[in-house]
């Protein structure tokens, strides 16, 4: 296995702003990602035509990882809106998981047995393309303060509960002290155990994972799991390690989970640097995904029986523990299904 010395990618400059400062200057529009890249896009009507459907979001920290000139680059595939998405595909829907059904209260959903998941916000620093909320009405899902004493309620209410996630959106992208106030209140919650964080954020604007912010989410007598969004190695440069460093010198718990995206990493070799970079990181694999079918992603799907060789390569080259589990998400089960089922 290589060192993890060698492991870590190098960011192309150093990050001048603030987290906040960068969320103000994400990159919004094809014609400016394109020009950053130096990239001619001949198709420029389609790609903006997508962005009406799903904007583009990416923050610029993102855009520096990603290889100029070159359309093909596993990162910019995730971010880049495309003719495509606009193309109806049979089995692609807009509510594939069928949250909306397990959406009691406004910003909670309850899908599975003992944790119940909060949408702390519907924003997020980077729109991935295959997003399988990018269709969620988030609209309906921003609690005011009584609202979330509602959900915080539910919560209360059900002593089979012993996790909370925050997500979104993305939970990172609310203040330090909305974040502070939600988590001291899950605290006082006796049989709440454990709070999860899913976040993209480290990844895409790593300077989020400031001193305070690590002090406030280590605070509580919750046991903390923070579960970064990587799909492939380029995302894992310096700034990364070192917001991983911060999580863990703090005793959080660090995971990963990743999708299964067609061109960008399905095949054995991405995911094995993969897996190796997060390890040395500091970070486990959890969970490979295969695609979600939601509207506008379809030309991101993998075919099952390739993602289960992908997996048996895998384990003939690494560590049982670095072999994240193949799994699909189906609406109205009790956990992921694994791939293939047994």
């Amino acid at each position: 296995m290589t060192a993890p010395t060698d492991l870590i990618w190098q960011s192309k400059k150093p990050a001048t702003a603030n987290w906040q400062q960068q969320l103000k200057t994400l990159v919004r529009e094809p014609a400016q990602l394109f020009a950053l890249l130096g990239l001619q896009a001949e198709d420029m009507p389609a790609h903006l035509a997508a962005c009406q459907d799903f904007s583009l979001r990416v923050p610029t920290a993102f855009v520096d990882k990603m290889q100029p000139g070159d359309w093909n680059d596993p990162l910019l595939l995730q971010v880049l809106p495309q003719g495509a998405e606009l193309l109806a595909q049979p089995g692609f829907i807009a509510d594939p998981l069928q949250e909306q059904s397990n959406n009691p209260h406004p910003g909670l959903i309850h899908k599975y047995h003992g944790r119940v998941l909060l949408v702390v916000s519907g924003g997020c620093a980077i729109n991935c393309r295959y997003c399988f909320r990018r269709h969620f009405p988030y609209e309906d899902n921003n609690p005011s303060r009584k609202e979330w004493q509602t959900a915080l309620d539910y919560i209360a209410a059900d002593s089979s509960i012993s996790e909370v996630i925050l997500s979104g959106g993305d939970p990172l992208v609310a203040s330090d002290k909305q974040l502070a106030e939600l988590i001291a209140n899950i605290a006082a919650i006796p049989h709440v155990q454990t709070l999860r964080v899913h976040s993209r954020l480290p990844l895409v604007i790593p300077e989020r994972i400031s001193d305070e912010f690590v002090t406030l989410l280590t605070s509580s007598r919750l046991q903390t799991v923070f579960v970064i969004h990587c799909n492939h190695a380029n995302e894992l440069d310096s700034r990364v390690q070192q917001a991983m460093a911060k999580l863990k010198a703090a005793g959080v718990t660090l995971l990963n989970q990743s999708v299964l995206l067609a061109k960008v990493n399905d095949n054995s070799a991405a995911l094995q640097a993969l897996n190796e970079k997060l390890f040395a990181m500091g970070v486990l694999p959890y969970y490979l995904h295969v695609l979600d079918k939601v509207q506008g992603a379809a030309h991101f799907d993998v075919d099952e029986s390739h993602a289960i060789a992908l997996i048996e390569s895998l384990r003939t080259k690494l560590p049982g523990y670095l072999v994240p589990k193949l799994v699909r998400e189906l609406p109205q089960q009790a956990s992921k299904t694994p791939i293939p089922a047994y």
